[in-house]
């Protein structure tokens, strides 16, 4: 499966509530996210997009990917391990976004899969938009219920042993 890469059918359209929702959920407060005219004034187009605001569309993306290609996994329990976003311009309200997703690498060791993918993100005309590369790691079949505990117990309870509800 390694260098599969599949296109997400429909464009994604940035839009301009979505922005100002987004920087205020991730406590953004630069007025570019907000206010078309400071936007304006630092010489973009349109309301731009917190850096971040990625994270929306690779989530779709990634979701396909999980639950499509690179199936057997329990969602819950895939972990994001790393990140690397390359940006080559903003993003901004308006923008058509079309993405298109390549599983890069996967290995098998200890028990566990590791595996990139590799997600661009590119506006109408086809140019540039940004580019992650994102590694998870996570496991196949049945999760094991006790370590699933062990988890929530850190999770919920910042590491208290015991039962919750």
């Amino acid at each position: 499966m390694v260098g599969f890469g599949y296109r997400m059918p429909d464009h994604y359209e940035v839009g301009r509530e979505k922005v100002r929702e987004f920087a205020t959920a991730v406590q953004n407060t630069h007025p570019a996210h907000y206010d078309e005219t400071a936007a304006h004034a630092l010489g973009h187009p349109a309301l731009v997009a917190p850096p971040t605001f990625v994270a929306v569309i690779g989530l779709i993306a990634q979701r396909f990917l999980l639950e499509q290609i690179v199936t057997g996994f329990d969602l819950s329990q895939i972990l994001q391990t790393d990140q690397r976003l390359i940006f080559h311009r903003p993003m901004y309200a308006g923008d058509r976004l079309t993405v298109d997703v390549c599983l890069a690498s996967f290995r098998h060791t200890g028990g566990i899969d590791i595996f990139v993918t590799e997600t661009d993100v590119t506006d109408d005309t086809g140019a540039p938009v940004v580019t992650t590369l994102t590694t998870f790691v996570g496991r196949t079949g049945d999760a094991d219920p006790d370590r699933l505990r062990r988890i929530r117990d850190v999770m919920m309870r910042g590491a208290a042993p015991g039962p919750h509800p």
